[in-house]
């Protein structure tokens, strides 16, 4: 564990995985653009010591690998996250009286750390500023992509407490500035921060609110983690229990809420749910499009606080890879075990990183009866978070759970049609596919071997072959049993028209999943399976076609059109301005990075 965000990255500068960079930067767009190429080639961490026009530096890229999410996070690899709860889990005495309690007493050394520790002030508190000294435009806080609405925090510690019960919760909304005291906060519907709002808002109370930068970066993931709603338990606990030692809280100046000590900085305010909501968005998100605008309450402040020396903590999202896939992955090893505690028989899963999170989840289960797949299925839908989930593929134990060997394993034992099951329920309000904002299909894949009762195995042999048939306008690529189209969308019901018209040639033959989505798409597999994911709803896109060695799983991840019965606003892909592209390299020398491969050039981009 780290003090606070200071010594991590004395820790990273030491390792060697940290670049200073002296030169000034913009903090609109520019730092983005750099930042974006060194998390999508496993680069080191950042810090832009010279911001134009801002008071502080910029740290980003503490998350942008795998290895030094672990080491963020205390551990040498993230698979350790599991065996950490996993021993926790195993504090049940069970019998043996006073023996078995004394065994025990080792074990509870998991939980030091577990409550927090106050404190009277802290370095955060080092600076005040309070009235007409508050001005967020001394922040450095990026505007990260060139639709975007305006400046946003993207790594913001949001704490409030339950107007009704008292309870705490730390969690990460976005925020973006709209003046230099207000931002607006992105309280989406199914989180805790927006029934904090809907309970002060029906009370007609105010609603004290804190935002702290930085600290411990275990603290800084503990607020993206979905933790369980169990009184009591908060993500401070969750940070403490991870750390080893108890995270520090101060009061904060202006609020009745506890802070952390070791932060960089502290915004405190308030939201007056009486207030008319503001416009918030565009803004790139973690799908790789833009969220389009919507409405949020506006948070005001009241005094900002921080270390004397403050370091401004940023991340960035957009297309994957970015640095939450290596936050998602460590809530997924951090929660396995309890996954496996309510459904004992899952032997491991896996958000691959083109499913941003809820649109693909792979699960392997030990199976031992028909229908066991449907119902893991089924149990990871009511499980929090996992209630997002779009697509979920169940293989057996044992096999791949990453790239597209696991989907591959998965077709070998599925059959379409047969194998494949739609249903409806709640999805991300992210989401810009589904049928009506936060709620649609989704699609359930058993990939299991199959028992005498779900119909038996009905061996089929997965190709894929050097030559395609020749369609104008028309891309394709095939791996073993996968077939990928990309085109140029002009009309309503175009995909199933090259879908079917593909089938029915020879080169279907070994296929049992097509993919198809828009020209701007390189026919890569994670780049396809990301378009096509953001771009479905299961009940409306996904579709059995025969193929002439049996039917084939067809999903069209192409853009909705309104003659299609889609009314929804269809949002961009996020792409950097060109212009910026062009400044970054003519610099990228000048400003101490290392070389890297050229950057790609989206399709269809100039």
């Amino acid at each position: 564990m780290y003090k606070n965000l200071q010594a991590f990255i004395r820790e990273l500068e030491r390792r060697q995985e940290l670049i200073r960079i002296k030169e000034a930067v913009s903090c609109e767009l520019e730092i983005t653009e750099i930042a974006d190429r060194m998390v999508k080639s496993g680069g080191p961490a950042l810090l832009f010591e010279n911001v134009e026009g801002r008071d502080f530096p910029v740290f980003i890229g503490g998350f942008g690998t795998a290895e030094r999410t672990a080491r963020a996070m205390g551990v040498k690899s993230l698979d350790d996250l599991a065996v950490r709860v996993a021993n926790l889990m195993n504090l049940n005495p069970g019998k043996g009286g006073l023996k078995a309690a004394f065994a025990l007493l080792p074990k509870l050394r998991e939980l030091k750390g577990f409550f927090p520790k106050k404190v009277r002030g802290g370095p955060v508190q080092e600076v005040v500023w309070k009235g007409d000294q508050v001005d967020l435009f001394r922040i450095p806080i990026l505007k990260c992509w060139p639709l975007d609405g305006g400046p946003y925090i993207t790594l913001p510690l949001v704490i409030s407490k339950d107007p009704e019960t008292g309870e705490l919760n730390l969690g990460m909304y976005r925020m973006q500035v709209l003046d230099k005291q207000s931002t607006a906060m992105h309280w989406q519907l199914h989180k805790v921060g927006r029934r904090h709002y809907d309970k002060a808002k029906k009370l007609g109370k105010r609603l004290e609110v804190a935002v702290a930068l930085g600290g411990d970066p275990i603290l800084t993931y503990a607020a993206t983690a979905p933790v369980p709603p169990i009184p009591g338990v908060n993500e401070f606990n969750l940070a403490g229990f991870l750390r080893g030692q108890p995270v520090e809280l101060t009061k904060g100046v202006t609020v009745d809420l506890p802070v952390p000590a070791e932060a960089e900085f502290v915004l405190e305010g308030y939201i007056a749910p009486a207030e008319d909501l503001v416009v918030e968005g565009p803004f790139g998100d973690h799908t790789g499009f833009y969220t389009l605008e919507d409405f949020y309450p506006r948070f005001h402040l009241t005094a900002i606080t921080h270390r004397k020396n403050a370091v401004y903590p940023a991340t960035i999202v957009g297309r994957p890879p970015m640095e939450d896939a290596y936050l998602i992955e460590a809530s997924e090893r951090l929660f396995l075990p309890a996954a496996q505690l309510i459904l004992p028989e899952i032997h491991n899963y896996h958000m691959p990183p083109a499913g941003v999170a809820h649109n693909w989840v792979n699960v392997s289960i030990e199976k031992r009866y028909p229908g066991q797949a449907y119902k893991v299925a089924n149990g990871l839908l009511g499980l929090g978070q996992m209630m997002f989930a779009k697509v979920i593929v169940v293989l057996d134990a044992g096999a791949p759970l990453k790239g597209p060997e696991a989907l591959q394993k998965a077709l070998e034992h599925a059959v379409p049609g047969r194998d494949t099951l739609i249903s409806r329920g709640p999805i991300d309000v992210l989401d810009h596919s589904s049928r009506a904002m936060g709620y649609g299909g989704k699609l359930i894949v058993d990939g299991t071997a199959k028992l005498e009762e779900e119909g038996g195995a009905l061996p089929f042999t997965l190709k894929a072959h050097p030559s395609l048939p020749g369609i104008p306008g028309v891309r394709q690529k095939q791996l073993p049993g996968i077939w990928m189209v990309t085109f140029e969308k002009t009309r309503p019901h175009q995909a199933k028209e090259i879908a079917e018209r593909l089938l029915v040639a020879p080169h279907s033959a070994g296929i049992r999943l097509m993919l198809l989505t828009d020209a701007d798409t390189h026919l890569e597999f994670d780049e396809v399976m990301w378009a096509v994911l953001n771009n479905i709803d299961p009940e409306r896109d996904a579709w059995v076609l025969p193929g002439v060695e049996g039917p084939v799983l067809v999903l069209d991840g192409t853009r909705k059109l309104a003659e299609e019965g889609f009314t929804r606003r269809w949002p961009p892909k996020i792409v950097m301005a060109p212009e910026i592209v062009r400044r970054v390299d003519e610099r990228w020398n000048r400003l101490g990075l290392p070389l890297l491969a050229p950057k790609d050039t989206p399709v269809g981009q100039p």
